[in-house]
C-alpha cells in the first residue's frame, strides 16, 4: 500500500519511528564514515533527544557545514569526500528560521556522487496545497533524493512509525541489516498504517479541512445548549495550529467556546476528559478536532463541571 501510494519509491520499509529510520540509515550507510549535514539542520527531535547525538551513537562521524542560518552548495562540495557515507538533508518541521538565511534544496545536493538522504519529518506522501511549506515524499524523491525518511503519524495521521522510501537496492540493504530486526513494527502498526494509506480520510486530514462556517454553527449550537442548562459560554473567533511537529507557521481560522479559566482543570479531570487551552484568562474549547457527533459529549462535560464545583454556571 505504501509503495502504491508513492510510485516514485523503488523500495519501501517501515520501522518503529522516525528516529529509528534515521538510525538504521546511518548505521548501514555511514558507520565509521562521515555524514555531511548543515549546522542549521541539527535539530532537537523531542524529549531532549538531539539529532547529532542520535547520529553519533551509530558510529558515524558528523561533518557539519555552513552556519545556523546560512549554508551554501559550496559548503557541501568542500566537505564531501572519500569518507562521506551520505549527505543528510533535514526538514526542521517544528520550527522556522527567518531573516538572513539560506538553505540548499535537495536537487542541488545530488551531484556529489554519494547518496542523499532526506528526512522530511512530518510524513506527507504527496503534495498538499494546504501545506505548501511542508516537503512530501513523492516530490523529494523526484528531486533526486536516494532515500526519504518520514513519520507515519504527524501530518500523515497514522500510527507512530518510521517510513523509509527510496532506491530499491538501497532500501533492500536497510531491510536486510541485522538492526532492522530490532526496529521492526508489529502487525497492529502495519494494519493501522495500511488503513491510513488506503482507507478513508484520517481525523488529521478532516481537522485540517474543517469547514469554518460549519464549525461556527456547531460552536453556536453548543453555546446555546449550554445556555439552556444555565451555563454561559461565549462564541469567539480563534486560531488553530497544526502542532505535533508539522507546519509550524500554519494558522487556521477557527471558532471556540470561551469559558472562565477555572473550568480548565475540572474538565481535564472529568470523564471523559476535555482538554482546551487557556489564553488571556479564558479557557478556549475549539471543536475543530472534535468529531461532529461528539459535540454533545463536550457540552455534557462542561455542564457536569459547572454543577460539580463552585464554577460560575451563568453570567
Amino acid at each position: 500500500a505504501l509503495a502504491a501510494a508513492v510510485p516514485a519509491a523503488g523500495g519501501v520499509h517501515v520501522v518503529n519511528n522516525g528516529a529509528a529510520a534515521l538510525v538504521l540509515a546511518a548505521t548501514v550507510l555511514a558507520a565509521g564514515r562521515e555524514i555531511v549535514v548543515s549546522r542549521g539542520e541539527l535539530v532537537e527531535i523531542g524529549d531532549g533527544f538531539r539529532l547529532p547525538d542520535l547520529l553519533v551513537s551509530t558510529g558515524a562521524k558528523l561533518r557539519e557545514v555552513g552556519t545556523t542560518n546560512r549554508t551554501s552548495v559550496d559548503d557541501y562540495a568542500v566537505a564531501v569526500g572519500p569518507e562521506t557515507g551520505f549527505v543528510l538533508k533535514v526538514h526542521p518541521s517544528n520550527f522556522v528560521v527567518r531573516g538572513f538565511t539560506r538553505a540548499v534544496p535537495v536537487e542541488r545536493l545530488t551531484g556529489f556522487g554519494v547518496p542523499v538522504v532526506a528526512d522530511i519529518g512530518s510524513g506527507l506522501l504527496g503534495p498538499d496545497p494546504l501545506l505548501p511549506d511542508e516537503p512530501d515524499a513523492a516530490t523529494t524523491l523526484g528531486q533526486g533524493a536516494d532515500l526519504v525518511i518520514a513519520s507515519g503519524d504527524k501530518l500523515l495521521g497514522g500510527p507512530q512509525a518510521g517510513l523509509l522510501l527510496g532506491e530499491a537496492s538501497l532500501v533492500k540493504r536497510l531491510r536486510r541489516h541485522p538492526l532492522a530486526r530490532a526496529l521492526r513494527v508489529d502487525k497492529l502498526t502495519l494494519a493501522a498504517l495500511h488503513a491510513t494509506v488506503t482507507g478513508p480520510e484520517t481525523p488529521t486530514w478532516q481537522a485540517l479541512r474543517t469547514d469554518i462556517d460549519d464549525l461556527r454553527v456547531r460552536t453556536e449550537h453548543a453555546a446555546a445548549t449550554l445556555a439552556a442548562a444555565g451555563v454561559h459560554a461565549e462564541v469567539v473567533t480563534s486560531v488553530a495550529v497544526v502542532g505535533g511537529g508539522g507546519a509550524p507557521e500554519l494558522e487556521l481560522p477557527s471558532w471556540a467556546l470561551a469559558l472562565p479559566e477555572g473550568y480548565a482543570q475540572p474538565l481535564r479531570l472529568g470523564e471523559p476528559p476535555v482538554v482546551g487551552r487557556v489564553a488571556r484568562g479564558r479557557l478556549l474549547l475549539d471543536l475543530r478536532c472534535v468529531p461532529a457527533g461528539e459535540d454533545a459529549a463536550v457540552v455534557a462535560a462542561v455542564s457536569a463541571a459547572a454543577q460539580a464545583s463552585t464554577l460560575p454556571a451563568a453570567e
